[in-house]
């Protein structure tokens, strides 16, 4: 109507960029901040060794304090191997209410099934999704900024070692908001 003549490429760019339904992510949003007390994560990175070698980092983070409740290492994760890891997580039905994982092959089939059985709610984030996940994705990026990219690991002892120092200094050294760091500017007035 303009007088402009545009080829398709040019729309099909400008509607990649359009604004899209915000809705999901709002619902979302809401959904962690009104459940933020009731809500685990679990996830796993990768790790490269001294020789190559890859091994798997397997943890679980609550995220209203942001507290690594369970941390381990494996070179060969299997379904049976993760299950057994959650029930260490969560002893004697200390389980929140919902347990956040996204959608990766390792957890297979069983997984949602033994989350039930623990008596807590799987949510699967969407695939390709990891802003879903934020607060475990969070904590292997600090992770990963503060410990893994100064040092390699030599094998899986040594890494399991690494970050149960790291979990320590995450939980009682390191000053954020999410565990108890909060209590030193309470009473502060500027």
């Amino acid at each position: 109507m303009l007088g402009f003549e545009l080829s398709e490429r040019t729309i099909s760019r400008w509607m990649k960029r359009a604004p899209r339904n915000p809705e999901p992510a709002k619902r979302w949003l809401a959904f962690l901040r009104n459940h933020r007390e009731a809500i685990a994560a679990m996830d796993f990175f990768m790790v490269p060794t001294i020789t190559f070698g890859v091994l798997y980092c397997f943890f679980v983070i609550s995220h209203d304090r942001r507290r690594i409740l369970h941390l381990n290492v494996t070179k060969r994760p299997t379904s049976g191997w993760i299950i057994q890891q959650l029930r260490e997580a969560f002893p004697f039905g200390s389980t929140p209410k919902f347990l956040i994982f996204d959608r990766d092959a390792k957890y297979g089939r069983e997984l949602p099934a033994t989350v039930r059985s623990l008596e807590m709610s799987p949510v699967q984030t969407s695939f390709a999704s990891p802003w879903q996940n934020g607060v475990a994705e969070r904590w292997v990026e600090s992770c990963r900024r503060d410990l893994l990219d100064h040092i390699v690991a030599l094998n899986e002892r040594h890494l399991k070692r690494l970050l149960s120092e790291y979990v320590r200094y995450h939980h009682e050294d390191r000053t954020h908001l999410g565990l108890e760091r909060g209590h030193l500017t309470a009473g502060f007035v500027p």
